[in-house]
């Protein structure tokens, strides 16, 4: 019986371990977060991750073309993310976790709205009113 037991762990585990593997943050500068300002471009609103694009012109005047992720419909929706959250046209302040090879693509921290209403992501993820 206890063979049984382990060899049923093991094999969950090892089915298992692609899907931890996948939803990991070893593409991601966990150490460093950028804050951009930008215009929506489309909110990709689906399974099995939500996806923000976003325009955001430099000093120069330079528009780079951002795509951030996020969790998936239901996860973000308890905090208050919906399918109409953006509209292409939208100001927004977008907080990210850049990807490492320096590619415009992040994972979302938050997404601040022009009316001050900030998204957030994660554990701290309830919906605010900016100060």
């Amino acid at each position: 019986m206890f063979f049984a037991v382990v060899f049923t762990a093991a094999t969950v585990f090892a089915v298992s371990a692609p899907v931890l593997a996948h939803h990991g943050n070893a593409s991601h500068e966990i150490g460093k977060i950028l804050t951009l300002t930008g215009t929506v471009t489309e909110w990709v609103w689906s399974n099995p991750h939500c996806f923000l694009k976003f325009d955001v012109k430099d000093e120069k005047g330079t528009v780079t073309r951002w795509v951030a992720e996020t969790q998936n419909p239901v996860s973000i929706g308890k905090d208050g993310w919906s399918r109409r959250s953006f509209t292409p046209g939208d100001e927004v302040t977008v907080t990210l976790l850049p990807v490492k090879n320096g590619s415009p693509i992040g994972l979302v921290r938050s997404v601040t709205l022009a009316s001050g209403q900030v998204l957030r992501t994660g554990a701290d993820a309830a919906p605010t009113q900016a100060p």
